[in-house]
């Protein structure tokens, strides 16, 4: 098995990205299943090429994509990509997208076919917060999240795809007031235990994960 992972370059001004720093703390191998690594520009379009062209060099079973998501405290679990780039900010090539569609033959939204609840089950389990979110936002992010669910809905039926959120490092958040940041240890730890979620459950488990709004 191999799972290909992976994490933004810097935007908005940051120097650093939670995403990039992450994966390039993990292993080349987890319980004997393959992890490849790969950086992935900030940009709209170029970001999904980049994972499509690792895609057909690699051969991955699974994608899981990481994403910075400042100001939210826990390790976000994704369960749908929407077929919206809306963004608020400019990418890392100075686009910025209002109301267009991701891909004007795709679905509105796809659902993500990665095990989220049993991957906030062993996030939680190995002492790191998590939790199921609903919205990956409209900025690159879900650009990635929906992109590389269509790609599979398109032309890799066999590859599982899913996006993880997570927070900002201690040192991103130092100059930003009340904002929440976790360790890169414990982001480590958290990742590494979605991991062999993904490894271990072929489906989801059933779980309560909902919210009420």
């Amino acid at each position: 098995m191999k799972i290909l992972v992976t994490g933004f370059d810097p935007f908005d001004g940051d120097t650093v990205n939670p995403a990039l720093e992450l994966i390039k703390q993990l292993p080349g191998e987890i319980d004997g299943c393959e992890i490849i690594t790969l950086e992935v520009p900030t940009v709209f379009h170029k970001s999904i090429q980049t994972i499509r062209d690792a895609i057909d060099k690699y051969h991955p079973d699974a994608v899981l994509s990481i994403g910075q998501a400042g100001g939210r405290p826990d390790l976000t679990v994704e369960r749908v990509g929407i077929n919206c780039d809306d963004a608020r900010i400019l990418d890392n090539e100075g686009n910025s997208p209002v109301d267009a569609k991701i891909f004007a033959d795709g679905d509105d939204a796809y659902l993500l076919t990665l095990p989220i609840k049993a991957m906030v089950k062993e996030i939680n389990a190995a002492g790191v917060p998590a939790s199921v979110s609903n919205t990956a936002g409209t900025f690159v992010c879900n650009h990635v999240a929906y992109g590389t669910a269509y790609l599979a809905k398109k032309y890799y039926p066999n590859i599982k795809t899913g996006f993880m959120h997570i927070p900002f490092l201690p040192h991103q958040a130092a100059g930003r007031y009340n904002t929440p940041s976790m360790s890169i240890d414990s982001l480590k730890t958290g990742t590494i235990a979605a991991l062999k979620a993904i490894i271990h459950n072929q489906t989801d488990i059933e779980m309560a994960f909902g919210k009420e709004h």
